[in-house]
């Protein structure tokens, strides 16, 4: 009798914890339906997300929170938040009037194409990615202070200050925070011999106080002084001086002559609704217009959610555009980029006339689309909507997980390493795999060709969907298969960002899938097909926001620790 109770108590307590792992799972999946009607943010980090929406309630708009989240993220999540590096934002008023900001970062004045190269014409591994040569000249502080002073509400001061109080009073790190600190805490030493930035003499533990002292009183003399509080006096000498002392570029001058750029919205239709994205050099919008125009015309709904229709669709039209995207894509103020044509939806059509279910096209057999005239991963995104809804969604980025690696000694933050996002050699893979050619080549004072789509959707005129992931060469992926997601396959908008993907590149001609996106039959049906499918790590981790009729919904990442606030 007494083996027979224990043997019940086993079985009980085997099911009450499988029953516990399948509410996490579907909860991760599903998350809390809740919706806020007077404003939410969707951002990596908790405490960033916290600070976000106390902006909102005190009165600031979108962008007042967004600057506030942007330099909350510098201090509480340094794997991509940052001062040090760039990025990219979409805006669109209550009125739906729309505007895009680059704040890209730029290659130094000094910088030339080859200067990765060895004397035989060879690419030095590392040298773009660990070295004082690799960071571009950056952007995120130009940038927030445009976007305030274009269309805040609040006083500047008021935004950077809550980010002050983290990093001088500190907070409790997340478990998983805590591992990716420790995963880098080699490279830190190593690269940093003179300097202990989010160093610790053990190792670092969930609940640990991170205190940054050095990061406080730098973002200091950016709320007192605003713009020539990073980009002239004691910060910009401090950079300078870090430069000089291992061989970077980036002089006075190139801090003192960075401008972000105000640039106008890439605009598209798919199926009725209005998608609104990020122009070059963003190679993300294009290519998510591209997407969207290649597979617009078949029955995605019908098929389903990662299918094996589905999923062979959207490869052969993620491997054309991204062969279009090796050539056609870079800095516009540098190189015609042939957005008409790109964005034609018969070229993209013609593209896709290859394509045939019988079985995979090969890559070598796939080049970039012919157009006349024409010769032959570590980002972080938020997505906030305020209560008159007004929305900003913004994708920013250091390039690697905490850049280059390297901090500028007294300053206390990372540097990038955004200079790899150039192509070092056309047809060399950069950290992504990603290949470029002479559109997106080294120039003085050019920004490099990035991935980032930070985007908004209307639907019938009004706000919709607010989306965005950081993720290397998956970002525009992650978004295009999110967006099926929703306006597909109807799924919410926490589940939506939380599905398993699948990514295409072109090159290497592989499928790298999640653990779980593909169920054995599919698998073995695309694998007939020729397709070469191989387990991957997380795509992406997109931040969300959907506009239904009870309110705001958001949509956080559970790749990640991301969060979604709102009231």
């Amino acid at each position: 009798m007494a083996r027979l109770l224990q043997s019940k108590f086993v079985l009980c307590a085997l099911f009450a914890l499988l029953l516990f792992f399948n509410n996490a799972n579907a909860q991760a999946i599903n998350g809390s339906d809740t919706a806020y009607k007077h404003g939410m943010v969707v951002c990596a980090y908790p405490d960033a997300a916290k600070v976000g929406v106390e902006i909102l309630k005190k009165g600031g708009n979108a962008v007042d929170a967004a600057v506030a989240v942007q330099f909350a993220l510098e201090v509480t999540f340094p794997e991509a938040g940052n001062i040090g590096g760039g990025g990219f934002m979409v805006y669109r008023s209550a009125k739906g009037k729309t505007n895009t900001l680059d704040f890209r970062e730029k290659a130094p004045a000094a910088a030339f194409e080859k200067m990765f190269q060895d004397s035989a014409g060879n690419v030095i591994p590392g040298k773009s990615l660990s070295t004082h040569l690799a960071s571009g000249v950056p952007g995120s502080v130009d940038g927030m202070f445009k976007a305030h002073r274009k269309y805040g509400k609040l006083k500047w001061a008021e935004l950077v200050q809550p980010a002050i109080d983290l990093a001088r009073n500190g907070f409790k790190i997340t478990k998983r925070m805590a591992g990716d600190l420790n995963s880098a805490a080699n490279e830190f030493r190593k690269l940093n011999p003179d300097k202990n930035y989010l160093g610790k003499t053990d190792k670092w533990q969930e609940g640990d106080l991170l205190v940054q002292e050095d990061l406080a009183k730098t973002l200091e003399l950016i709320r007192d002084k605003g713009r020539a509080g990073f980009y002239d006096g004691k910060v910009a000498d401090e950079i300078v001086a870090e430069m000089q002392s291992g061989g970077g570029m980036i002089s006075k001058e190139d801090l003192a002559n960075y401008h972000s750029a105000w640039r106008k919205a890439l605009t598209g239709n798919y199926k009725g609704y209005k998608v609104i994205t990020m122009p070059p050099p963003s190679s993300g919008g294009i290519a998510l217009l591209q997407l969207l125009q290649s597979v617009e015309k078949y029955p995605l709904h019908r098929w389903g959610y990662n299918s094996d229709s589905t999923v062979q669709l959207v490869v052969e039209a993620e491997r054309r555009v991204y062969a279009d995207r090796s050539k056609y894509l870079g800095d516009p103020d540098f190189f015609k980029v042939p957005k008409d044509t790109l964005l034609n939806p018969q070229y993209n059509a013609s593209r896709m006339s290859s394509f045939t279910w019988a079985q995979a096209t090969p890559s070598a057999s796939i080049s970039p689309g012919k157009i006349a005239g024409y010769e032959s991963d570590q980002t972080t995104h938020y997505s906030i909507v305020d209560g008159d809804g007004n929305a900003v969604s913004i994708t920013t980025t250091l390039n690697g997980g905490f850049g280059s690696k390297i901090f500028v000694k007294g300053a206390g933050f990372l540097l990038n390493n955004e200079m790899d996002d150039f192509s070092s050699k056309p047809g060399s893979p950069n950290m992504f795999g990603l290949v470029g050619g002479k559109a997106n080549s080294i120039q003085p004072n050019k920004r490099m060709l990035s991935s980032m789509t930070p985007t908004i959707i209307e639907k019938n005129g009004k706000l919709y969907m607010v989306v965005g992931t950081p993720g290397g060469a998956t970002i525009i992926t992650s978004v295009f298969q999110t967006i099926l997601n929703v306006l597909e396959f109807d799924q919410n908008m926490q589940h939506a960002v939380a599905s398993k993907r699948f990514h295409h590149q072109w090159l290497p001609d592989k499928v790298f899938v999640e653990r779980g996106a593909l169920d054995d039959a599919t698998r073995a049906k695309l694998e007939q097909k020729g397709y070469k499918i191989v387990d991957g790590g997380p795509s992406g981790r997109v931040d969300a926001i959907l506009v239904t009729p009870a309110g705001y919904e958001g949509g956080a990442d559970p790749r990640g620790d991301d969060t979604k606030e709102g009231f």
